[in-house]
């Protein structure tokens, strides 16, 4: 209900607006009444009414000195005048201080009623603007992480328009103008144990990676953002101050290279090797150190040596890539992208930017084409899987590796994928399935930003629009998962995380991953692990 305060020296007219205001159907309440101006300036400051209608000429303070003070202490709400006084001098004081009506008594009730009206309709519409501008402000520091994540991306990968979109989005990160950055590719070696993995297994294991990978280089005084590409690989962008040298920030790298396949093999099973690219001055050339990061993984795989995990780039002056630009990194990211959102033309753009590069190039063999066409694929079909899009049949036909091994010529590699892709967009519906799609990965998305907060179902529901059971239901057949238990899943891969390094009490790690009732935590953890968090401490 709107709130009214009623201020007046005379009694009967008090009374006479008490009977004469339609209250219950303006859907109005009375809150309080005043016979002077400091009184009511009182009441209204108690009751923060809607609106005030108020006379001119009382004792103690008159209603213009009044209105002059709430104007002061910034009263948003309806003021209306209603006076015996109709002097010019009184209703010019009146406009200056932003009176919404000035009414001469008698006033009827058809007038006070289009009054009141009018002033009720002006504030619901300031509600609703507020409303809306609180909605939007929500949805802006929602969508700010990942808004700043895919500007990262872009930068890191060399695709989108990172670096054209000038400079970086505020809030936390680099000194990006005075930083050195280097680039490690990560790249998970498959193995038995990864065969049958869920789609909800890969994002837990690459969680789980980059919470190490950060720990690790805050250990060293690095910084470090961490992003998944695409299958098994990942980028990790470290930065530090100008004032370390190149070859400090090199060791430093290398270092935490180390201990990242260490860790990653001790604490998940999971075996690791890492590329680290060339350190870079200038925040746009981050894409330069990717590239060398990932060459570096591709030359071990000419002259592997079972030796080594970490390999290093070397300068590449006399390279070919050095000079045309050759990006495969940044071609990888572009056709997942496409293919995530099963558009024909980023794929075809991205096909036509690739192979103009890759022309440029003095020659390209039969086999260097042959090992490109099968490096998309692989990263084709984990994008479709990993999308929850189910169609990673679409290169699964024991027909596919055969045609492959006939390519010879890049137009030839060219016109096969750009096939596979437009078969892939032809067999899927791009309405609701898509739709699905995309609040899936927002889900999972805000889960892993947020587990550490009050996440409900039916909050989300409402930021992606969609009815709560439905959610759940699309979500449980993308993740093979109920929402809870994901949710229950990722908090308890991060408490594992946070119980080993030994540094929190159990009911710390319970408040950083989302628990107020330790026992409950606990309880949960033992369902989980099978132990107790003081016994999974121990080893």
């Amino acid at each position: 209900m709107w709130k009214i305060v009623l201020v007046d020296d005379d009694r009967q007219a008090l009374q006479g607006m008490q009977r004469m205001i339609p209250w219950r159907e303006l859907n109005l309440e009375p809150v309080g009444e005043a016979m002077d101006g400091e009184e009511g300036l009182r009441l209204i400051r108690e009751h923060a009414p809607d609106i005030v209608i108020t006379d001119i000429y009382m004792p103690v303070m008159n209603g213009l000195d009044m209105i002059e003070q709430l104007r002061r202490e910034d009263f948003a709400g309806r003021i209306v005048i209603l006076s015996g006084y109709a002097d010019f001098e009184y209703a010019r004081q009146a406009l200056r201080l932003s009176v919404d009506d000035y009414l001469s008594k008698p006033v009827t009730l058809q007038t006070i009623r289009e009054v009141l009206e009018k002033a009720i309709a002006e504030l619901e519409a300031a509600s609703r603007q507020r409303l809306e501008e609180h909605e939007l402000r929500q949805k802006l520091m929602l969508y700010e992480p990942f808004v700043a994540n895919e500007w990262l991306k872009a930068v890191v990968t060399g695709c989108g328009k990172g670096p054209e979109a000038g400079e970086p989005p505020p809030g936390e990160g680099p000194d990006w103008g005075a930083s050195r950055f280097l680039v490690l590719a990560v790249e998970m070696i498959r193995g038995d144990r990864m065969e049958g993995w869920s789609a909800r297994d890969w994002n837990l294991v690459r969680f789980a990676i980059g919470n190490i990978s950060r720990e690790l280089a805050r250990e060293l005084g690095v910084g470090a953002h961490f992003l998944e590409l695409h299958s098994h690989h990942m980028a990790l962008l470290l930065d530090v101050s100008r004032a370390v040298s190149d070859e400090r920030f090199r060791e430093l790298a290398l270092r935490l290279a180390e201990r990242l396949i260490a860790s990653a093999e001790t604490y998940l099973r999971i075996r690791l090797q890492i590329g680290a690219g060339l350190g870079k001055h200038d925040w746009r050339r981050i894409a330069d150190s990717t590239e060398e990061a990932f060459l570096a993984l591709e030359d071990k795989r000419c002259a592997p040596d079972t030796t080594l995990r970490v390999y290093c780039a070397k300068q590449r002056e006399d390279r070919e890539e050095a000079e045309t630009g050759f990006r495969p990194v940044r071609f990888y990211q572009e056709m997942a992208e496409a293919v995530r959102q099963l558009s024909e033309v980023q794929a075809e753009a991205a096909l036509d930017r690739f192979f103009s590069e890759l022309s440029a190039r003095k020659a390209v063999s039969a086999a260097e084409l042959r090992h490109i066409g099968e490096e998309l694929l692989a990263i084709l079909k984990y994008t479709l899987y990993d999308s929850g899009l189910g169609l990673d049949e679409a290169f699964a036909d024991p027909d596919v590796l055969r045609e492959l091994q006939e390519v010879s010529l890049a137009e030839e590699l060219k016109a096969w994928v750009l096939t596979k892709v437009k078969d892939v967009c032809d067999r899927f519906s791009r309405t609701d399935n898509l739709k699905h799609k995309q609040a899936v990965d927002f889900m999972v998305r805000y889960i892993h930003e947020h587990y550490a907060e009050d996440i409900r179902l039916s909050d989300l529901a409402e930021k992606v629009y969609l009815s709560r059971n439905y959610l759940s239901n699309i979500f449980r057949d993308a993740t093979g998962e109920t929402f809870n238990d994901y949710l229950t899943r990722v908090r308890m891969e991060k408490a594992k995380s946070l119980i080993l390094e030994r540094k929190l009490l159990v009911f710390e790690i319970a408040e950083k991953v989302g628990y107020k009732n330790v026992p409950y935590f606990t309880t949960l953890f033992k369902k989980h692990t099978g132990r107790s968090p003081s016994d999974f401490s121990k080893g």
